[in-house]
C-alpha cells in the first residue's frame, strides 16, 4: 500500500469517526442522562486514535467536540472547553500509545493502550476543570464521581467494544496493524 493511499484511508477513517462522534450522542441522548453515563463521543475518538494515530486522534477529539456542539448543542457551551481538552487528549494518547506499546500480543497491546488513554483523558479533564474551567468549584470527589463512578457503564462499553472493533478492522485489512 502506498503512502498516499494509506493517508487517504486514514483521513476517511478519521472523518468517519468525527461523523460518528456527532451522530452517536444524538441517539444516546434520546435516553435521559445516557450521554454522561454511556460516553458516546469518547468511543469514536478513542477508535480514531487507536487506528489512525496521534495526529488524526487529536484532530478527531477537537473536531468532534466542536462540530457536535455547533450542530446539536451537545456538549453545551459551558462544558465544551473541558470536554474538547478531554477528547483531544483521548485521541492523542491513544495514537501515541499505539506507536509505543508493543508486547507482541495485539489484544494485550490494545487494552494497555485503551486503558492508559482513558486514564490520561480523564486526568486532563480533571486537571483542566480544577485549574481553569471550574476552578474553586471542582473537588477530587466531584472528579472521581463524574469521571469514574457515573461513567462506569460507558467505560465498560469502551473496554468491551473498542478492542473488538480494532481487531476486526485489522483482520478485515481495513486498517494496518501497527507492527
Amino acid at each position: 500500500m502506498t503512502k498516499s493511499k494509506f493517508n487517504t484511508k486514514q483521513l476517511v477513517l478519521a472523518a468517519l469517526c468525527v461523523a460518528l462522534g456527532v451522530v452517536l450522542p444524538v441517539a444516546f441522548h434520546s435516553i435521559p442522562n445516557a450521554g454522561s453515563v454511556l460516553l458516546p463521543m469518547h468511543i469514536p475518538v478513542l477508535l480514531c486514535g487507536l487506528v489512525c494515530g496521534p495526529v488524526y486522534g487529536l484532530l478527531s477529539g477537537i473536531l468532534t467536540s466542536l462540530l457536535s456542539s455547533m450542530i446539536t448543542g451537545m456538549p453545551p457551551m459551558a462544558y465544551l472547553p473541558s470536554m474538547l481538552c478531554e477528547l483531544a487528549a483521548y485521541g492523542l494518547a491513544a495514537g501515541v500509545l499505539r506507536r509505543f506499546v508493543r508486547t507482541g500480543k495485539r489484544p494485550l497491546d490494545l487494552y494497555i493502550q485503551l486503558v492508559s488513554a482513558m486514564l490520561i483523558g480523564r486526568l486532563v479533564y480533571g486537571v483542566m476543570n480544577a485549574l481553569i474551567f471550574s476552578a474553586g468549584n471542582y473537588s477530587f470527589a466531584v472528579f472521581v464521581s463524574g469521571a469514574f463512578v457515573t461513567a462506569l457503564p460507558g467505560i465498560v462499553i469502551q473496554l468491551v467494544l473498542l478492542p473488538a472493533v480494532v481487531l476486526l478492522l485489522e483482520k478485515a485489512r481495513l486498517v494496518e496493524k501497527p507492527y
